[in-house]
């Protein structure tokens, strides 16, 4: 494990990073951790089979954790410093919790947004669940290393490092929240810090999941649902197909498709008589289907394609949990197909990279549906598919990706996971993770 030499620091920051960061070779325990880490935390990446570009407009969503995620050791810094390091990208940053920095533009944004909405949620008291016997304030830091098992793009580890952090920085202050604070501080990083205009369904899945269960959603209600499997359906990975080229949603035209679906629901409220307070207010989830179905054909492109996404896929989540509720994997799957189709043809979030692996697993045996993960554009691909199909659908798979880009060879990679529990942290004398306690 290496880390390269270089400081990222800000002018408020109490003192210059420790030089121990900085060394060629980072000290390690015999199980691979920081020597010098007294806690670690564990958040999944996520997929969400049905439900995608709606968590924003507050409609309902599904939602499964991986057993692969984000690692983060940790050990405090009484003097509130924050110094953090990643296995996945160079240098060191380091800033004080009295003076964070304005967004960089570097791997370390979604941490300092973090660090950002957890100290004026500590300041205020607001969102917080803490004993009233002392103040929730945030005065120490954290010492951090960050690993990634996977990939950057599409199965939110931007969410998951933010809850990661905000669980070490929540420990070495001694303060406690509930799912739905946690839940809201990650929003508020990823919305005012990073800029990106997420909703509700990447923290929740990662706090939240139930290993072998299917998380349903509701995002304006907050109403929570834990599927079980049906003894009737047939084992299943959860697989992963990474493009070979990484991104972050703060680079796309991410946030200007959330805001064509505002438009949307907007224009439909006016139509109606009935205009909503204000621009920033509206969401489609406050339009009666029976309003979009009368109007529909009015609106202008592209804000029709938006529409018809929310709502097609708001009923495909209907059929799709009375599918897996009834073990019919076949069909849940072929849903899933349908949700990355409309993805393609009405967000037009797709690229060339995503587009071939989608047309690549459709209809493929052994797939039983596959779908962009996450918002699209670069990123992965995720597929529910048949374990015992596992090396033909990863050598087709390949052999179809780099015959229309040979350029990305021994970059595209296929990952085969399982569903698993939601974010869990341990300490250096425990031998177990616990489960977050929300």
């Amino acid at each position: 494990m290496t880390v390269a030499a270089e400081t990222i620091t800000h002018d408020g920051a109490q003192r210059e990073a420790d030089p121990n960061l900085q060394n060629p070779e980072m000290i390690l325990t015999c199980d691979g951790k920081p020597a010098w880490a007294v806690g670690q935390v564990f958040c999944p990446y996520r997929v969400c089979p049905l439900g995608a570009h709606c968590d924003h407009q507050h409609g309902c969503v599904t939602g499964m954790a991986l057993d692969k995620g984000v690692y983060l050791w940790y050990a405090p810094m009484p003097d509130g410093v924050i110094e953090l390091t990643s296995d996945n990208f160079e240098g060191v940053a380091s800033f004080s919790i009295s003076h964070i920095p304005a967004k960089m533009g570097d791997w370390a944004d979604p941490l300092r947004g973090a660090v950002s909405a957890l100290a004026v949620a500590a300041a205020s008291q607001e969102a917080l669940s803490g004993s009233s016997s002392k103040p929730n304030r945030l005065r120490v830091g954290v010492r951090a290393h960050i690993m990634g098992e996977l990939p950057i793009g599409g199965l939110s580890s931007s969410a998951a490092v933010i809850l990661a952090l905000l669980t070490a920085l929540c420990r070495v202050n001694e303060i406690e929240m509930d799912a739905s604070a946690m839940i809201d501080l990650v929003i508020h990083a990823e919305n005012d810090y990073i800029g990106v205009r997420i909703g509700a369904l990447d923290p929740a899945c990662e706090l939240l999941c139930r290993r072998g269960e299917l998380f349903h959603l509701d995002t304006m209600t907050g109403e929570r649902e834990w599927i079980p499997a049906s003894p009737d359906m047939p084992p299943f990975d959860i697989a992963i197909f990474f493009s070979g080229l990484q991104r972050s949603l703060a680079g796309t035209v991410y946030n200007q498709r959330v805001e064509d679906m505002k438009a949307a629901a907007l224009a439909m409220a006016a139509y109606r008589d009935k205009p909503t307070r204000s621009f920033a207010e509206a969401r489609l989830r406050d339009v009666p289907l029976e309003t979009y179905e009368l109007y529909r054909d009015r609106l202008p492109e592209p804000w029709r394609r938006r529409a018809a996404h929310f709502f097609t896929e708001q009923q495909r989540i209907r059929e799709g949990v009375g599918a897996w509720r009834g073990g019919d994997l076949e069909r849940f799957g072929a849903l899933i197909f349908q949700s990355g189709a409309s993805t393609i043809r009405n967000m037009e979030t797709s690229s060339p990279y995503l587009g071939k692996i989608y047309e690549t697993i459709l209809g493929m045996n052994g797939v039983y549906g596959g779908r962009f993960s996450g918002a699209g554009f670069k990123g992965c691909c995720m597929a529910l598919t048949d374990p015992s199909r596992r090396d033909e659908i990863r050598e087709r798979v390949t052999a179809g990706y780099l015959s229309a880009f040979p350029e990305l060879e021994g970059k595209f990679a296929v990952f085969f996971c399982r569903s698993a529990d939601g974010m869990a942290f341990s300490h250096a004398d425990e031998d177990a993770p616990h489960a977050l306690k929300l």
